[in-house]
């Protein structure tokens, strides 16, 4: 993994600073910072420490609605061992150019330097990931492989490469911190503060997609086909096909479809493409030629007339 001495051993407090861009998500500050906290309950004493920062200073306006306080800008977060920056929505917006010249000048300040969800997109744009091993949530990866050649992208939950952490979303954030309590603490303690969340310590390596068939709740022949569609936005197959893929006829996946779903299996596959293009329209400055080929729709045309009956506008309306 890594021989960063942060993942050694010690008894001495370290100290942990996030970077928090508006448009995060709760969920993802909120498994970053708990386990450390239910950490230092259990030992009796603050074995971490942490401080929140943003790009003004002002409290982060976060994707729930609510604002998260700060202790200052950027700057103040010069003294941590660590700096990771959580980062959600909006990126074209809150990743402003004076905010990525600031965190390239002050990285090299910290021991180590790490990114969650759409973090490592920030990370990347200030040359902080270039010839490292990263990853980043699971949406974005190809994207963040095709425009940072120079950044080895993996599919795993979490990545360490020596003085950097990037980190896929929420739960991965908190794999990541049970991993840094273990390699100080030890794995007892870990242990424990995993059973208080009802959780599990998961190695960074996993996949942050679930392998076909690993939900109990859902037939695994259902559960293979539902990832096939997953995994072919851009080349979509007709029912039949899938269906002969899991070793279903047609018919018999449409009814299991239909319990698992409540819809069809083609319907639940133009729904996948039509979110992934919804969020390249939203997230990206692609042109609608790129989203439709990237999407599975034949023409843009195409895509204009699916996304308009599913969501009651064309695409143009939304990205404007």
């Amino acid at each position: 993994m890594t021989e960063n001495a942060i993942f050694a051993p010690s008894r001495a407090a370290l100290t942990i600073a996030l970077f928090v861009l508006p448009q995060s998500s709760i969920l993802e500050v909120a498994s970053a910072l708990d386990p450390l906290r239910n950490a230092n309950r259990q030992l009796g004493h603050e074995a971490f420490r942490w401080r929140v920062v943003t790009p003004d200073g002002a409290p982060s306006a976060l994707t729930c609605g609510l604002s998260l306080p700060s202790s200052g800008p950027l700057a103040a977060a010069v003294g941590a061992d660590a700096l990771i920056v959580i980062a959600g929505y909006r990126l074209d917006e809150v990743a402003t150019r004076p905010l990525i010249r600031e965190l390239r000048r002050i990285a090299p300040r910290f021991a180590l330097v790490g990114g969650v969800d759409a973090g490592p997109w920030v990370l990347a744009r200030a040359g902080l990931l270039n010839g490292y091993r990263a990853t980043v949530h699971w949406e974005d990866q190809e994207d963040l492989a095709a425009r940072h050649p120079e950044i080895d992208v993996a599919p795993d939950r979490y990545v360490i490469d020596r003085n950097r952490v990037t980190i896929g979303g929420a739960a991965p954030a908190q794999d990541f911190m049970l991993h840094l309590i273990r390699a100080r603490h030890g794995a007892a303690l870990a242990r424990q503060v995993a059973l208080s969340f009802l959780t599990s310590v998961r190695p960074g390596g996993e996949p942050q997609l679930a392998r076909p068939g690993t939900d109990p709740a859902m037939d695994p022949r259902v559960a293979r086909a539902a990832a096939r569609m997953e995994a072919r936005l851009d080349a979509p197959e007709s029912t039949a096909e899938t269906a002969a893929a899991v070793g279903l006829s047609p018919r018999r996946l449409e009814a299991l479809f239909r319990q698992a779903f409540g819809t069809t299996p083609g319907a639940h596959g133009l729904a996948l493409r039509l979110q992934a293009a919804r969020k390249l329209l939203s997230e990206t400055q692609h042109p609608l030629a790129e989203i439709a080929l990237r999407t599975g729709f034949s023409s843009p045309a195409t895509l204009s007339r699916a996304f308009r009956r599913a969501y009651g506008m064309p695409p143009g309306a939304l990205r404007r």
